[in-house]
């Protein structure tokens, strides 16, 4: 499936998971640098300087990471992991999402509510659909993308979907093409695996150092 919900047949950047040694797309995966201070700083948006150290968007990963002192080894020296990484990590790229939620939906990417979702689904506009994960799974299941096509995510509540429209709380929601859709799709993707909601491995060649 292409980024941005589009299928295409560009070339998909990969890295390798410094504590599983699995090959995957860069999207599933977490940049991290070491700081000034030999503190290892998540780069969720990919620009710090420095040598990346990219670990699978997991719980367990993350977990790994620190329990085996991957990181370390990956830098070539002593570093400093600070504490409930995992944790710190899965808040920081929720808050990303519904910023970039929010963008979308002032860029006019991303509507909101049943009746406007259901009408971007039939036209075929909808090349992302976000439900909440804690909504009726009855009423989700009313709204699908056609199959193989499009990306579908279940990664944030009501309240956090809510933030991203200016409401208390939103069920469903869908992005059509663009490119802040590419951006929100890269961390979605991210936080559901955080959140336990995807998994995937994959093939490929890399050392895990970029």
């Amino acid at each position: 499936m292409g980024r941005g919900g589009k299928k295409d047949s560009r070339e998909v950047t990969e890295r390798k998971c410094i504590t599983s040694g699995e090959i995957r797309p860069q999207a599933e995966l977490i940049r991290f640098v070491v700081g000034p201070e030999a503190e290892v700083v998540p780069d969720l948006a990919g620009k710090l300087p420095g040598r990346g150290m990219w670990v699978s968007a997991s719980r367990d990963a993350l977990e790994q990471v620190v329990k085996k002192r991957a990181f370390a080894r990956a830098a070539r020296q002593q570093v400093r992991v600070p504490d409930g990484l995992a944790e710190a990590v899965e808040t920081a790229l929720a808050r990303r999402v519904t910023d970039l939620l929010s963008l979308a939906r002032k860029a006019g990417l991303a509507i909101a509510g049943y009746e406007k979702v259901r009408g971007w689904v039939q036209t075929g506009e909808a090349t992302v659909l976000l439900q909440a994960a804690d909504g009726s799974e009855r009423g989700k299941s009313k709204l699908r993308l056609p199959d193989e096509e499009g990306d579908y995510f279940d990664c944030l509540t009501a309240d956090e979907l809510g933030l991203s429209f200016g409401r208390d709380h939103v069920i469903h929601a869908a992005l059509c093409a663009g490119g802040l859709t590419t951006r929100v799709v890269e961390d979605a993707t991210r936080l559901s695996g955080l959140r336990g909601k995807i998994g995937a491995t994959g093939p490929g060649k890399d050392d895990g150092i970029a």
